[in-house]
């Protein structure tokens, strides 16, 4: 059986991330980068795909885990009969090579501990050769090579096709053991010193987090979600990862499992806004010129999600020897969302620059100008059908939110040339074609008999992304067309108190079999929408609903089941975060609608 999604905590080094369960074993790491091939994948399937477990002899869980105060250091502590011991574990911020360091320290008594370690290279397909090089374990296979070592040495020796250590820790005592990963072809890297590393990484988070203004009652989770969003930073681009995971089903034994460890245009917006508000304008600049480089070119060419240096190509396959998570198959790398028509993309490219641009991170000078191409494309093309915010796999259709999102280009481009008259741009003719777009937006998006906006023209399927029109500003909050589809997304696409992306009822849009959890960046969605529509009372209590569904150490999936009462989908998620972070800045009257 594997562990919940929840049990999982998060530990990165700005380049990749580590799960690590309840139980101690490093279960998903994918080495050198986020979206590399996972040395450790158990998460998608058993021991055999690779972890590292270390724990007391014969316990099952630790008693207790949390972060070192503000930081991405995971202390999880163990009480047996024997005595406690405290294990802490980090990626530091790498200079070349990337180190996983686990810190045993005996806190009372003498507890016996056993360290298991599976490599397994290749999505945990292949198994490397192990050697010994003095007081290293060395693992390699083809273009892999990684080297564990511990300080002092303790007694370790192979079994199974598994690494074992076996030793006793007694209070006051320290055993710290290293794993560094480094190409095959390349001599060993510099050794890290565990314990200096320790205190450096400990120091830095702290450094970081010190920064965030924000106080009051929230200050916790938005400080902790704004941690998780640095830690899915691919720090030498700026480029934020959707998660750090694949194919965590959507639907326990269902078929929605995707690869979410590349950069969403998506998210942009969101993510720009909420860095800037909190005043974190370096991670908002280098989010900002990853966005330039990545939409540069054809507008035509223009995708939804891109690599981690924005790298186009991300062919999507299937990974037959992995079982997947709780028999939930396939597994996938890749993402074919890469090849499909999204115009809401237009929309959010535009807008992010926008918001840099109101927010003080002023101009590139090539900016403009792929902001004016892109309108030039969207004034030939809005009225296409498309494959919409959910990526579904089936039809194309005309969807109400692309429809939006394309008149958010359109205003955001005539608010800059309203604001900066300097700049070259068609002023009259893209204040047409907002017209155009919001009229056709009313007038096909919006079922008057039922007094909601749609999923698409002419249907009766609602979507959770009409709650975003009053967040855009396409219509005021209080338009009883705005107030009268967020009472009728409350009435319908609620399930147990949480949104769905769509009616359950439905055949779905997407093309694929099974069903779903709530969808917990619409949750908050839902939250901001009651918020602007004066109803701010349950906006709050619908809000702290979802803070209560985080796990021990702060974090959220995609989604939630809450029937089983438990995360569903890629973990953790950056949209899910960007959407608590967001909420909580409006209800404290730090955030806005545009």
């Amino acid at each position: 059986m594997s562990a919940l999604i929840e049990d999982y905590a998060l530990i990165g080094d700005l380049q990749t991330a580590a799960l690590v369960g309840r139980n101690g074993s490093v279960d998903w790491l994918c080495l050198p980068r986020f979206d590399s091939a996972a040395c450790f994948a158990a998460l998608l399937g058993g021991e055999d795909h690779g972890h590292w477990r270390l724990a007391p002899v014969g316990a099952r869980e630790c008693a207790h885990r949390s972060y070192a105060g503000d930081s991405l250091v995971l202390e999880s502590v163990w009480e047996t009969d024997a005595g406690t011991v405290k294990v802490t574990d980090f990626m530091p911020q790498r200079d070349r090579a990337p180190d996983l360091v686990r810190i045993v320290e005996g806190v009372s008594g003498s507890v016996e501990m056993l360290g298991v370690l599976r490599l397994r290279f290749g999505h945990g397909a292949v198994v490397p050769w192990m050697r010994r090089d003095d007081d290293h374990h060395v693992a390699v296979a083809g273009p892999d090579s990684v080297r564990l070592r511990s300080e002092p040495p303790v007694p370790t020796f192979g079994r199974d096709f598994s690494t074992r250590s076996e030793f006793t820790v007694e209070a006051g005592q320290k055993v710290a053991f290293v794993l560094t990963w480094h190409p095959s072809h390349e001599p060993r890297p510099a050794l890290v010193d565990p314990h200096d590393a320790l205190r450096r990484s400990v120091a830095d988070w702290r450094a970081w987090a010190d920064r965030c203004p924000l106080r009051g009652p929230y200050r916790e989770a938005v400080l902790r979600s704004l941690l998780t969003l640095k830690a899915l930073t691919y720090g030498p681009t700026g480029g934020i990862v959707a998660a750090p995971t694949t194919s965590l089903p959507e639907e326990i034994g269902g078929v929605r499992n995707w690869d979410y460890r590349y950069c969403w245009l998506r998210d942009s917006t969101l993510t720009l806004e909420t860095l800037l508000a909190l005043g974190y304008e370096d991670e908002a600049r280098a989010w900002r010129d990853w966005l330039l480089r990545a939409v540069a070119g054809d507008p035509a060419d223009l995708q939804t999600v891109y690599g981690l240096a924005g790298e186009r190509r991300l062919p999507e396959s299937e990974l037959d020897w992995l079982p997947g998570y709780e028999r939930s198959y396939p597994v996938r790398v890749g993402n074919l969302a890469v090849g499909q028509l999204q115009l809401d993309v237009y929309g959010e490219v535009i807008d992010s620059l926008h918001a840099a641009r109101r927010g003080g991170l002023g101009d590139r000078p090539h900016a403009w100008n792929i902001q004016r191409r892109f309108l030039e494309f969207l004034r030939d093309h809005w009225r296409e059908p498309d494959s919409g915010l959910w990526e579904v796999r089936g039809p194309r259709r005309h969807f109400t939110h692309s429809k939006v999102m394309a008149w958010v280009a359109a205003d955001r481009a005539v608010r800059t040339l309203e604001e900066d008259p300097s700049l070259r741009g068609d002023l009259d003719g893209w204040r047409v074609l907002r017209e155009e777009i919001h009229r056709e937006v009313c007038e096909r998006g919006f079922d008057a008999e039922r007094g909601t906006f749609t999923q698409y023209y002419g249907s009766r399927e609602l979507d959770a992304a009409t709650l975003l029109i009053p967040r855009v500003g396409f219509l005021p909050p209080e338009d009883p067309r705005v107030v009268s589809t967020v009472d009728t997304v409350r009435r319908e696409l609620l399930h147990h108190g949480l949104v769905r992306r769509h009616s359950a009822e439905c055949e779905p849009v997407d093309g694929l079999p099974g069903g779903e959890g709530a969808f917990l960046a619409c949750s908050f969605w839902l939250a901001d929408a009651l918020f602007l529509t004066g109803r701010t009372e349950e906006a709050r209590e619908l809000f702290e609903r979802l803070l209560a569904l985080r796990n021990d150490v702060g974090l959220l999936a995609e989604e939630y089941d809450p029937e089983a009462g438990r995360q569903l989908g890629n973990f953790p998620q950056a949209f899910s975060h960007i959407g608590l972070v967001g909420t909580a800045l409006l209800l404290t009257g730090r955030g806005t609608a545009d």
